[in-house]
């Protein structure tokens, strides 16, 4: 039985465990140093000579896809496994010759499918045809699982929030604030989730729901709003529909647009 060298790359501790243990029950994987970030992963490619790469997309000092480019141009080039909590990257990950792109939580099942491309191509060395590939993005980018998501999952986001990942209904987040290299996120519950999404992203996945960025710093849920409270120049503080009456600023510029939205509501 040959032995695949499997190499994970991925900052977060608790992600990188659980991953390590669904592989260490694999008979042929052979688990190499992992690396925390995508400069580690592409000084121990190298060295180690993985066959194929679990690849984070989001590290800290070089993100996942930026790596993945850099392994494809070298002359070791291992297979690329992409992992992520988000969905977006699916196609743009295949564009980079993956050979599958996982979601966060890992479903055992849909890893066994995983290693079953892995070993085909490890042992057979078999390519995966172009238009396969494409497929196989879309359909990991619809759930980690072969099977539909439960109905209690759907529309849920999935965040990292230090050493957990907690699951949110976009409906019950208040408000977002970004504070340095982190976003905090407050839902109606009074949770509150540091997550190392940039708030541009989170507005993105949030673009099919009723947010607002009434101030460059903030994204605040509309639904969620109870009034508009004059301050001063021209500008506004919103207040929100939690037991603290939480007030989040409004710039003069964006007031126009909120107003205009409410009205059209």
């Amino acid at each position: 039985m040959k032995r695949i060298k499997t190499m994970i790359a991925e900052d977060e501790r608790l992600a990188r465990e659980e991953l390590a243990y669904l592989l260490e029950q694999e008979p042929d994987i052979e688990l190499l140093p992992h690396a925390a970030n995508g400069r580690e992963l592409l000084e121990l490619v190298p060295l180690r000579q993985p066959d194929v790469v679990f690849l984070d997309v989001h590290m800290p000092e070089l993100e996942g896809l930026q790596a993945a480019r850099m392994l494809k141009a070298s002359p070791i080039s291992p297979l690329i496994v992409f992992t992520t909590a988000y969905d977006e990257y699916a196609v743009e990950a295949f564009g980079l010759n993956a050979i599958d792109y996982l979601l966060k939580p890992y479903s055992h099942m849909r890893l066994k499918e995983t290693l079953q491309r892995i070993r085909s191509r490890v042992q057979e060395g078999q390519a995966t045809p172009k238009e396969e590939a494409y497929d196989v993005a879309l359909q990991a980018a619809s759930y980690p699982s072969t099977e539909a998501a439960p109905r209690s999952m759907r529309g849920k986001l999935l965040f990292d929030d230090g050493d957990k990942h907690v699951l949110v209904d976009p409906e019950a987040i208040l408000y977002a604030v970004r504070e340095e290299r982190v976003i905090r996120i407050w839902t109606a519950e009074g949770q509150r989730i540091t997550s190392k999404s940039t708030l541009q992203e989170l507005e993105e996945k949030l673009a099919s729901y009723s947010f607002f960025r009434p101030h460059r710093s903030y994204l605040v849920n509309v639904n969620r709003i109870a009034e508009l409270s004059p301050w001063q120049n021209g500008a506004y503080n919103i207040v929100l529909k939690d037991e603290q009456r939480t007030m989040i600023p409004l710039s003069r510029e964006a007031a126009r647009d909120l107003f205009r939205l409410l009205r059209e509501a």
